[in-house]
């Protein structure tokens, strides 16, 4: 019952990334067709469009939530194959416990990253 929530969670998060990421681009290779997220002239990946974005809280709220679901749903899908492999209980514990300390890991990093980016591009991007 566990690994079926697991697993269940596993795909939610597939379909969630397929939003976002259709999402991401729409706003990167079509956005500047709007000005809604691209304002400045030029491409929507220039330095003052790219600011624009970064200064906007639903964008880092958006990075790190992408993130921490492409983190679960990668690093689940890794250890299932690994565990296809069938391994011996305490592995597979091992392998369970550096995956999850792994993806703290860069979530946290990611996490911070994100938090930073829009702390500079708030000041203006003057660091």
């Amino acid at each position: 019952m566990r690994e079926t929530k697991y697993w269940t969670w596993h795909m939610t998060a597939g379909v969630v990334i397929l939003f976002l990421l259709g999402l991401h681009m729409l706003i990167m290779h079509v956005g500047g067709v709007s000005t809604s997220f691209a304002p400045y002239s030029g491409e929507a990946t220039s330095k003052a469009n790219s600011l624009f974005r970064d200064s906007k809280l639903f964008f880092t709220v958006t990075y790190i939530f992408l993130l921490g679901i492409a983190l679960y749903h990668g690093l689940y899908g890794l250890r299932t194959i690994l565990f296809e492999l069938t391994l011996k209980p305490v592995v597979e514990k091992s392998i369970t416990f550096v995956l999850t300390i792994t993806g703290l890991g860069l979530f946290v990093l990611g996490t911070w990253a994100a938090i930073a980016t829009h702390a500079i591009a708030l000041s203006g991007a003057r660091g």
